[in-house]
């Protein structure tokens, strides 16, 4: 089912335009096909070569290809099955590409204004019944031609699918590399398709488990100088700065902003337990939210605010309990065999994500917030650390072989039917998934 495509302005975008339809408009749709036995088939949708600025318009229309065939919804069609270089400013031979197997089509062009800044603008036509479904221009600084790719990528996949993109965003992860025994683990930020790798962290200190806030350009991670307890630090993206949050005399850990960016959750040890605690960043005001003789760890808010999913023993082996944003109504949700950790509540609200251990594997699924409907999504030797796509539809996690290899990040949609890697320079763990880019910045 199509949704209607709202534009949205970018921080990168000084323009942002509606193309003017070719076609008369119309309510167009397009759909999925189940193949034999149920089984989804991937849209068949052609991306043709943008025209104009050299070979930029290609390196575009190449990013689009590759973001809509990872998804696991799209089958860009090789170009040798392309029946005509298709014209921006005409419409396409509908008949032609029907014959060549395309639903869709994606037309598109860049060029430079007399400021030297780039334009690019795009169509997207329904083949099937001969309208253009959404067309828009984007002027921006021309270093921002990867934004751009995955910008045209959103309006697309989200014409087509219903769902809000997730190309316009960032991954933070922990780098490692070196000997197992002896890994420098790094902070690092990448564009989601494994683009624009830089370091946050010089390797000092090892870090684990950072955590993107919803609202603000601020990560949220552990940090261990050798011989000291672990700190809960806080790096901004924009000015480079950390800071430590509190003077806590045991270890903290597991941190995680609230839906307003404003404060975090955390675990702090003390003595053998561990409790969970709320900091108010502007204040620097703690309130302890649990208090049991048990290890409380992995708080996670739901998106609205007002509830808390965490994991811990204190029934004697890890499982997912969730209680109110104050620390009231503490339940466990997770019943199913083996042990759960690590849960991490969907953008949408409608599903948590956790990992759970069973018979010396390790899983990474989704349950109800009320702890119903577990579905186990993908199992391997060692997966760990689900976050979630702003969208709400895709799951990224590590997974670790064993051995002297290390991590490599993966991303799983929540049918578990689309499983992708996610390249990174070396081996990686601990990702954190961003907000839509031009969403976190607008709301500041």
């Amino acid at each position: 089912m199509i949704t209607r495509f709202v534009s949205r302005l970018l921080v990168a975008l000084a323009v942002v335009l509606p193309m003017a339809a070719l076609t008369p408009s119309a309510q167009a749709q397009l759909s999925f096909r189940v193949g034999p036995g149920g089984q989804f088939q991937p849209m068949p949708i052609a991306i043709a070569d943008f025209s104009g600025e050299g070979d930029l318009g290609q390196r575009v229309s190449g990013i689009i290809g590759n973001n809509l065939q990872r998804s696991g919804y799209f089958a860009p069609l090789d170009k040798s099955r392309f029946p005509e270089r298709p014209s921006f400013d005409a419409a396409p031979r509908f008949d032609a590409w029907k014959m060549a197997g395309a639903q869709a089509l994606v037309t598109g062009r860049v060029s430079r204004d007399p400021s030297g800044r780039l334009r690019a603008e795009f169509r997207l036509w329904d083949i099937e019944s001969g309208q253009q479904l959404t067309g828009q221009q984007y002027v921006t600084d021309a270093n921002f031609w990867r934004r751009v790719g995955h910008i045209i990528s959103d309006a697309v996949y989200t014409k087509v699918t219903g769902f809000s993109g997730f190309f316009d965003t960032r991954i933070v992860f922990v780098d490692e590399s070196g000997p197992k025994e002896n890994r420098r683990k790094r902070l690092a930020i990448m564009d989601q398709d494994g683009a624009n790798v830089r370091y946050l962290t010089q390797g000092d200190t090892s870090v684990v488990t950072p955590r993107y806030s919803p609202a603000t350009q601020d990560i949220t991670y552990s940090a261990q100088v050798e011989g000291q307890q672990p700190r809960v630090q806080v790096i901004n993206l924009e000015t480079g700065t950390r800071q430590v949050l509190g003077n806590f005399p045991d270890m903290a850990s597991s941190p995680r902003f609230a839906p307003d960016g404003q404060r975090i959750v955390m675990s702090l040890q003390q003595g053998g337990n561990a409790n969970i605690f709320m900091m108010d960043l502007g204040s620097r005001a703690t309130t302890r939210l649990t208090s049991t003789a048990a290890i409380d760890t992995s708080p996670s808010f739901s998106p609205d605010g007002s509830q808390i999913v965490f994991e811990s023993d204190r029934g004697g082996k890890q499982q997912i309990y969730a209680m109110n944003a104050d620390g009231s109504n503490q339940r466990r949700i997770s019943f199913g065999d083996g042990s759960y950790s690590q849960p991490a509540w969907s953008p949408r609200g409608d599903y948590i994500a956790f990992t759970k251990q069973r018979a010396g594997g390790f899983a990474i699924g989704i349950m109800k917030p009320d702890g119903s409907g577990e579905r186990i999504l993908t199992e391997g030797f060692h997966n760990e650390s689900p976050t979630w796509a702003p969208n709400g539809q895709y799951i990224l996690f590590f997974r670790d072989p064993g051995g002297q290899a290390g991590g490599k990040l993966y991303m799983v949609d929540i049918t578990g039917r689309v499983e992708q890697p996610v390249p990174t320079p070396s081996f990686a763990s601990d990702p954190t998934w961003s907000p839509l880019l031009s969403e976190s910045r607008q709301s500041n």
